[in-house]
């Protein structure tokens, strides 16, 4: 057993240019992560960006292709069970025994972790309070909706008191209000003192929950920072419009109006930065009146995290909300 390479207490994850590669896709190039204890770390990107890859090695459920990777403290290819002692991993798809009951599954997590009768009966209390499934946890799992196999995929992952818990897409194909509630866990668990590593291509669950974010693009972490810092780098409002055709010629005009700062097209929508929007929101709708566009709707807004990933990337991060991560890389 040996502790990482100058291991540093206050750091819960740490990678240094960590590469995984499958054949020629190169899911996860060149990373370098430093992961605060105590904090919540919301890595955000779109589809096949390299999130679950990423979440797989450090829950050393891949190795490396090349590069470095630490959990609490230990290696994840030379310390693997150190590592896995140290965890919770709750992954996009919850393997639960649809036979069993929920308090059923917990105990013999507990009992898998070497807990005994009395430290696992223990942590039921305390999991019974964090994460709230009520009486259904004497039920059987077949009969349980979507989010309560979800909130008790996370108190499996909890049994052990983890230092660091591992939530790989906790909401995706969740309701609204089932959403909300896993927020609100999260942010009690993180109270408790647990680190949280968070993927999610939600834009408002990282706003919401991060102290930090980690953008991913394409295999490489592209920027990093708190969610008002990366809105604020963008320095200027945002207005929104949207047009039937003629996207180009919109573009064209808007460019021309005093106090634009730049203009991007992608294909009926253009997104028109400002640093006083409400001072050029009336000049625009003028000026895309008067170049003969069909306007379907004209928005102002603060800038969000989706507005940063376009600006560094050209793309969104979300293409379509429900869309789940199966598929990334």
């Amino acid at each position: 057993m040996s502790v990482g390479w100058g291991a540093v207490a206050d750091t819960a994850v740490r990678t240094e240019a960590l590469r995984r590669y499958f054949d020629d896709t190169h899911a996860v190039d060149g990373v370098d992560l430093d992961v605060k204890t105590g904090e919540i770390y919301g890595f955000l990107g779109p589809n096949g960006a390299g999130k679950s890859t990423l979440v797989h090695v450090l829950c050393t459920l891949l190795l490396p292709t090349s590069g470095r990777a630490e959990v609490a403290g230990f290696d994840v290819a030379r310390d693997p069970v150190d590592v896995r002692l140290r965890i919770g991993v709750a992954l996009q798809e919850a393997s639960l025994d649809p036979a069993q009951s929920g308090i059923e599954l917990l105990r013999l997590q507990g009992r898998l972790y070497g807990l005994t009768k009395e430290e696992v009966e223990a942590r039921l209390v305390d999991l019974t309070r964090l994460i709230d499934i009520g009486p259904a946890l004497g039920h059987r799992i077949k009969t349980y909706s979507g989010g309560m196999r979800r909130r008790l995929d996370l108190a499996a992952a909890l049994v052990h008191n983890p230092q660091v818990l591992f939530l790989d897409e906790p909401t995706t194909g969740l309701d609204p209000a089932s959403r909300v509630r896993v927020w609100d866990e999260v942010r009690r668990l993180n109270a408790e003192g647990i680190t949280i590593f968070l993927t999610t291509q939600y834009l408002e669950e990282a706003d919401a929950l991060a102290h930090r974010v980690g953008i991913i693009n394409e295999g490489h972490l592209i920027k990093e920072g708190t969610p008002t810092d990366l809105k604020r780098s963008l320095g200027s409002d945002v207005i929104i419009a949207r047009v039937d055709d003629g996207a180009e010629r919109a573009c064209n005009a808007v460019r021309e109006v005093a106090g634009v700062d730049q203009v991007d097209v992608h294909g009926d929508e253009l997104t028109i930065r400002a640093l006083d929007g409400s001072a050029v929101l009336s000049p625009v709708a003028i000026a895309l009146d008067g170049c003969g566009v069909r306007v379907r709707d004209l928005t102002l807004r603060e800038p969000t995290l989706d507005d940063v990933f376009l600006e560094l990337t050209g793309g969104h991060i979300q293409q379509e909300e429900e869309t789940s991560d199966d598929g990334d890389h």
